[in-house]
């Protein structure tokens, strides 16, 4: 299955660009999107170009809308594309080229996914801490991720990107010094608390994980 969405967002004005991560970046904004865990998206940055990735192409869309809705808002003229990526061509292609019941197998079969996940998710409780990996390829993250998964973490991967969730900040950071051993050529490895304590504040959570100066 290939859950991999990214939107690309080409702001007008560069300050303009500068405005929507930092209210992407913001605990306080309000939105539609899930806040599970598996859920996160991820934002990086290349110029004035903004990249968000997505596990689903409904999420992606409704990332579409909320930067629509602050572009409207705030008075910026950005450019939005939303791409799809083909394992096979290894890039992002128009989700509009590819067969209808590809698309549905594909959704069926993240859906699935998505609910054991949940289950998951209940049965641990939200992670204190995460480790947030870069990985030089798309390959890199997909075999980290089946790894940390045969070990029973819980990874959300996006593309070439890991959040990893931990109980604590000792243990974060033990993770994250294990995978500065194992994974050596890692462009990014550190770790973050998480948006816990703004849920235990009945504060909105923010699903959006930065991933600062490392482009798309």
């Amino acid at each position: 299955m290939n859950d991999d969405w990214r939107l690309q967002i080409d702001p007008k004005v560069d300050a303009h660009a500068t405005s929507l991560v930092e209210h992407l970046a913001s605990r306080e904004l309000q939105h539609d999107l899930s806040d599970a865990y598996h859920d996160r998206l991820i934002v990086t940055r290349d110029g004035s170009r903004i990249f968000v990735y997505a596990g689903a192409r409904k999420q992606a869309e409704e990332a579409h809308r909320l930067i629509d809705t602050l572009a409207q808002q705030h008075g910026w003229t950005v450019d939005v594309q939303l791409r799809h990526w083909h394992p096979i061509a290894e890039d992002w292609e128009d989700p509009a080229n590819e067969p209808p019941d590809t698309e549905t197998t594909r959704m069926a079969e993240h859906k699935e996914a998505i609910a054991a996940e949940d289950q998951k998710v209940r049965d641990q409780g939200y992670p204190d801490f995460e480790v947030r990996v870069v990985l030089p390829s798309h390959h890199d993250a997909v075999n980290l991720a089946e790894k940390l998964r045969g070990e029973g973490l819980l990874p959300v991967r996006r593309w070439k990107y890991l959040v990893v969730g931990a109980a604590d900040e000792d243990g974060a950071q033990a993770l994250a010094d294990r995978l500065h051993q194992e994974v050596p050529d890692a462009r990014e490895v550190r770790v973050e608390g998480t948006w816990k304590a703004a849920i235990m504040a009945e504060a909105s959570a923010n699903p959006f994980a930065m991933f600062g100066g490392i482009a798309g």
